[in-house]
């Protein structure tokens, strides 16, 4: 579940709600009881766990490993 940020407009007190996608928006301030919660845009984030995902996730054991240094220094046209 999302965490919303909501300030209020009246107050100007700003709190997060842990929410489902699908629950309407928050509209009574906590602080003040007026009607006036905003919902803010802010950054999403996400935590990558683990040890090494990427080199277990996207590493590619079926390229050859290139051996041959000359061939490597040669132009493609020769």
């Amino acid at each position: 579940m999302p965490i919303y940020e909501y300030q209020c407009e009246a107050c100007h007190h700003k709190m997060e709600a842990l929410q489902k996608m699908a629950d309407a928006p928050l509209t009574e301030c906590p602080a003040c009881q007026q009607p006036a919660l905003k919902k803010l845009i802010s950054a999403a984030a996400f935590k990558l766990k683990g040890s090494g995902w990427y080199e277990t996730d996207f590493k590619n054991n079926n390229k050859p490993a290139s051996t041959n240094k000359a061939s490597a220094d040669k132009p493609a046209s020769e």
